[in-house]
C-alpha cells in the first residue's frame, strides 16, 4: 500500500512538473514574439516574465532527478547489458545483483553528499538569481532524488534475488493501444 502510494506521487510529481514548465515556457515564448506586435505592446510590456526560464530549468532539474528513479523502477534507466547476456546463469545473476547494489551504493553516496551540501546552503542567505528562493530549496532534489533512486535500485535488487526478474520496457508497446500478433492481420485478408 505505502509503496503504491509512493509510485504514484512519484509519477505525480513528474507529470506536474513536466506539464507546468512546458506551460510556463510556452506562455513565455508567446509573451516574447507578441510584444512585437504594436497594440499589443503597451498591454504586454509592463508583465515581467524573466523568471520563466530559471523556473523551468528548476523544474527539469527535479524531473530528471525523479525521473531516474523513476527509470530504475520500471526497467527504462539505461543499462549496458552486452556482456551481461554473455554470461552463463549463476554469474548472471550474481553481477546484475553487484550492478544493482553498486547502483544503490553510488546514490546513497550523492544523496548524502548533497544533503551534507544542502544542510550547509541552509544556513547561508543565497538565493536564486530571478526568483530569489532559497538555494537550499533549489538544491534539495539532490538528496531527495538520489535517495529516492537508492531505494528503488534497493527494491529492484531484492526482488530480483527472490523471483530473477528485472523489470523490463517494451519499446514498441503503447499503452491503450491493442496490436495484434505480426501476421494475424494479413491470414485474415487473403482467405
Amino acid at each position: 500500500m505505502l509503496l503504491r502510494i509512493l509510485d504514484r506521487l512519484e509519477e505525480i510529481l513528474i507529470a506536474t512538473l513536466m506539464a507546468l514548465a512546458t506551460f510556463i515556457i510556452f506562455l513565455a515564448v508567446c509573451h516574447r514574439y507578441l510584444l512585437g506586435v504594436p497594440f499589443l505592446f503597451p498591454i504586454l510590456f509592463p508583465i515581467n516574465l524573466s523568471w520563466a526560464q530559471e523556473l523551468c530549468i528548476y523544474m527539469f532539474v527535479w524531473v530528471a532527478k525523479f525521473g531516474a528513479a523513476y527509470g530504475v523502477r520500471t526497467g527504462i534507466h539505461v543499462g549496458v547489458d552486452v556482456v551481461v547476456n554473455q554470461v552463463r546463469p549463476p554469474w548472471k545473476n550474481a553481477i546484475v545483483l553487484f550492478g544493482l547494489l553498486c547502483g544503490a551504493f553510488f546514490t546513497a553516496v550523492i544523496g548524502t553528499m548533497g544533503a551534507h551540501f544542502v544542510y550547509g546552503l541552509y544556513y547561508t542567505d543565497q538565493v536564486s538569481p530571478d526568483l530569489e528562493i532559497p538555494s537550499w530549496f533549489v538544491y534539495l532534489c539532490i538528496p531527495l532524488g538520489s535517495y529516492l533512486m537508492c531505494f528503488r535500485f534497493l527494491q529492484v535488487a531484492y526482488r530480483y534475488f527472490f523471483t530473477g526478474d528485472l523489470p523490463h520496457h517494451d519499446h514498441a508497446h503503447v499503452e491503450g493501444v491493442d496490436v495484434e500478433a505480426p501476421g494475424a492481420g494479413a491470414a485474415e485478408v487473403t482467405r
